[in-house]
């Protein structure tokens, strides 16, 4: 099967515009901050949200076409949703919440918990087929909530913020285990999360949205590579500056340049650089370093590997740097601090 969704949402003043196809097999990620759009798509999609413009297609089939006046109900649609909070019954076993889906399709009861044990055993929580939700951990609950959407064999499997409501260990097992039962999935997968490590590991595909557009679309290591805007620049950890071309120079808004490793023939374009490769100085270094600016320190931030030091200023930038060099630098914020980076740490492209 293949999910064709072309999709207009609006609430209040937010407005939603989504455009995304995914193929059978395919797993794609939503990526994107904090009230993006992200969930608002995904429920637009299952049906738990009405469209104001636009259709939802899966194979073929119809699912909603605002022109047309057709709206299947959620229940109809084939889809499996995991929610970001599992949503599972209370008051029913695992392998009853399981066998749910099946008996809500007119399974017998028998049959519909056969089925769901062997979900149970998939995932690999079989030995928890009768305990009550409130006695699961949070990653045999996640386990339990797949399982539960899996079980009614959908066309298209939803997740919203799969991975959010477990603790960092858990999560790192969990995540590994989430990303072998989607390979095993040969229908479309969308996964909505605002975790780029979660996005990377578990998806083809990203679609990254930034208040309520799509800014972004390309494979995990496209999107790491060449990010599009400030939020994924960011998110993947690069620094990133737009401006004008000029042979192989940058020129910025602010009346600074760049110079580039190479030229590429574009009016407008991006130029990326790792916060590893920007160098602080108090005084303004010697020789002729081709790309040398003077910043503002605006904040400090502790790293796995030193310190990130955010910088203002005519480039603004973030630099990574040791503990010592802070030490040795003096860097408060409200430094002022002279910075440079080669120009074969800049990657140019097309804006």
């Amino acid at each position: 099967m293949t999910l064709t969704a072309d999709i207009g949402v609006g609430r209040g003043d937010f407005q939603l515009r989504l455009a995304i196809e995914v193929a059978a097999g395919e797993v794609v990620a939503l990526l994107g901050p904090n009230g993006a759009g992200k969930s608002t798509g995904l429920r637009a999609i299952a049906g738990l949200l009405r469209l104001d413009a636009g259709q939802v297609r899966l194979d073929g089939e119809v699912l909603e076409d605002v022109d047309a006046g057709v709206r299947l109900p959620p229940h109809r649609r084939r889809i499996g949703v995991v929610f970001q909070d599992y949503l599972l019954f209370p008051h029913l076993s695992a392998v009853d919440n399981v066998a749910f889906g099946p008996r809500s399709q007119g399974v017998p009861k028998a049959e519909a918990r056969r089925d769901a044990a062997h979900w149970l055993d998939r995932v690999g929580v079989a030995a928890y087929a009768a305990a009550k939700p409130r006695s699961l951990s949070g990653g045999q609950a996640q386990r339990v909530a797949l399982a539960r959407a899996l079980a009614t064999r959908p066309g298209l499997l939803l997740l919203d913020e799969p991975l959010s409501a477990l603790d960092a260990r858990t999560r790192v097992q969990v995540r590994g285990e989430l990303r072998r039962h989607l390979t095993s999935f040969d229908q479309p997968a969308i996964v909505v999360t605002h975790d780029p490590l979660d996005a990377i590991v578990l998806a083809d595909r990203l679609v990254v949205i930034e208040d309520g557009a799509v800014v972004q679309v390309g494979t995990p290591a496209d999107v790491s590579r060449r990010p599009r805007t400030d939020y994924v620049a960011r998110l993947v950890g690069l620094n990133l500056v737009r401006g004008r071309s000029s042979g192989g120079r940058i020129l910025l808004p602010s009346g600074a340049e760049l110079v580039a490793h190479s030229a590429i023939e574009a009016a407008e374009v991006f130029g990326c650089f790792r916060p590893a490769a920007v160098a602080l100085y108090r005084e303004r270094p010697d020789g002729s370093p081709r790309n040398v600016w003077q910043a503002t320190v605006v904040g400090l931030e502790p790293t796995a590997d030193g310190v990130r030091v955010e910088l203002s200023g005519d480039v603004p930038a973030t630099a990574d740097v040791t503990a010592a060099a802070i030490a040795e630098l003096d860097l408060l914020p409200g430094t002022v601090v002279w910075a440079s980076v080669k120009a074969a740490e800049i990657e140019i492209y097309p804006a």
